[in-house]
């Protein structure tokens, strides 16, 4: 079993026992209307992309922010620019190098509330086998059972070593990526 496996495999039994248990309420992320898009800028102009597959688990009760659980797995080649050439070219081994390492994973390690349906969700990011605790904002807007969270944070992409030789240069490619998310949400306990 290789390591990505056995970290896999970890994931998975992790995630099982957590959304099992009583005390947070397991959520769906409805693929539509749910996106991952990213910002950075080549030589001062924005370029943006997006993340085509992804799959997110998520056990929450808005009221009791601290029992969840929230864990999102990112397909590293399914990122699209809508450019035939730079999509092919962001799979390779100096930006995300996809048959190595086939999957981003953010953990959650702890949840907070943050006012009336904001919560600050912290944990671990991993890109490309580097890992860096992040926090993220998180804004959930409720209708019934159904409801969408959003949000939007930064990384730096050297600190996952996206981006290699020639392209570490920050001039040429800013090292800050900004991230938005929009998830479709079914099955929140009532507010």
């Amino acid at each position: 079993m290789t390591t990505t496996s056995r970290h896999q495999l970890a994931l998975l039994l992790t995630l099982s026992a957590a959304f099992c248990g009583p005390a947070a309420a397991q959520i769906q992320v409805q693929p539509a209307g749910s996106e991952i898009v990213f910002t950075t800028r080549q030589m001062g102009v924005p370029v943006e992309g997006r993340f085509a597959k992804f799959s997110a688990q998520l056990a929450l009760d808005p009221k009791a922010p601290e029992a969840g659980q929230v864990s999102l797995a990112i397909d590293t080649a399914s990122t699209r620019f809508g450019s035939a050439e730079l999509d092919a070219e962001v799979v390779k081994p100096g930006w995300l190098s996809s048959v190595k390492f086939p999957q981003a994973i953010f953990t959650s390690s702890r949840i907070k509330a943050a006012g009336p349906g904001r919560f600050e969700v912290s944990g671990k990011l991993s890109i490309k086998g580097s890992e860096r605790e992040i926090v993220v904002p998180v804004t959930l807007s409720q209708q019934g059972s159904a409801g969408t969270a959003t949000g939007t944070f930064s990384v730096k992409r050297l600190d996952f070593k996206v981006g290699e030789a020639e392209w570490a240069d920050t001039s040429l490619l800013a090292g800050d990526v900004i991230v938005r998310f929009k998830l479709a949400l079914t099955g929140l306990p009532p507010p």
